[in-house]
């Protein structure tokens, strides 16, 4: 799972919208679709993208010339993560589904700013667009050995998730700005933009991902193990060392230590030593812990349900695609 915010592509998110949607529109303009993909959000999902712009465009309210006016997240389920829902939602209901994760993850991004009033997707204006396909950049290691061509077509499912979202909420009277990362260092620039932990952010796109679908991530295919790895201090790659033993005891993920995990990638821990305090064990304590069988607790009434799986796939042959 890879969860991005850029505050520009393309387009500059400084003036207007249409650039941007205009971008996004290019899947339906280039494969000529007799049914195009339409915009959504939690109130529809059959947007025109003229609609798109118009609504983005005129939620400005006291923005500066200089101020980013909309946000640009992707995100990009890996070819694990889609292999899994197209097995447990097949090809028809897979759509669906992603737009559900979707507003979740909106949920989670209005959560993540600290902010009285902006607590779930409602609260932002927003608009989400299904990809299916992807190109090779100049940062892909396949471009980088002459294996592939920048813009070339990445095979297999490359379905994804563009939403942009507006600088200001949905009352057009609140500034949010994900690119605001002080946490606390300047508290009045904090009060007026909210503070927004990113890593948190793409963090919790994974435990939702994993919650909501009942996906069985291995704590080396998470994204505070590749932090961790890739940019960690010697005591988080330690710590990191110790959970991926205690996982090697146990046949499976255990979630302490995928939590445990995420909270080392973050800095909280000072030492080894310090994590098991947390939990207050020792080193054989943990251990035993990440022996121990693990309980995992039904999901709640707002995912979906897996009891209704055979159902659906027993529809695999109708059609459900987007009401009009």
């Amino acid at each position: 799972m890879y969860i991005n915010i850029t505050d520009s592509l393309t387009a500059n998110n400084k003036g207007s919208s249409g650039g941007l949607v205009n971008y996004l529109e290019k899947e339906n303009r280039l494969l000529n679709k007799n049914e195009p993909e339409y915009w959504f959000n939690y109130m529809a999902e059959n947007i025109e993208p003229y609609e798109v712009r118009q609504a983005i465009d005129n939620n400005i309210a006291k923005l500066c010339k200089a101020d980013a006016k909309f946000f640009l997240i992707n995100i990009n389920p890996s070819q694990k993560e889609l292999k899994y829902l197209m097995a447990e939602f097949g090809e028809y209901e897979i759509k669906d589904q992603l737009k559900v994760f979707a507003e979740k993850v909106m949920d989670n991004y209005a959560k993540n700013f600290k902010r009285e009033g902006i607590s779930s997707a409602k609260d932002l204006l927003w608009f989400g667009k299904i990809e299916h396909n992807r190109y090779y950049g100049y940062k892909d290691k396949e471009v980088i050995n002459g294996e592939k061509k920048r813009g070339e077509l990445k095979g297999g499912n490359q379905m994804h998730i563009q939403i942009i979202v507006s600088r200001k909420d949905v009352t057009n009277k609140v500034k949010l700005s994900p690119m605001n990362t002080s946490r606390g260092k300047n508290q009045q620039h904090s009060k007026k933009l909210g503070q927004f932990n990113r890593l948190a952010f793409k963090q919790s796109g994974e435990v939702l991902f994993d919650q909501l679908f009942g996906f069985d991530r291995k704590l080396n295919e998470t994204l505070a193990f590749t932090n961790i790895q890739k940019n960690g201090s010697l005591a988080q790659k330690e710590q990191l060392d110790l959970l991926e033993f205690g996982v090697s005891q146990y046949n499976g993920t255990n979630p302490l230590a995928k939590k445990l995990a995420r909270e080392v990638s973050m800095g909280l821990f000072n030492s080894t030593d310090e994590m098991l305090q947390g939990i207050g064990k020792t080193v054989s304590g943990f251990i035993e812990i990440m022996m121990d069988p693990v309980y995992m607790p039904a999901l709640g009434s707002d995912a979906p349900h897996h009891a209704e799986k055979k159902r659906r796939k027993k529809r695999k042959g109708q059609s459900q695609g987007i009401s009009r």
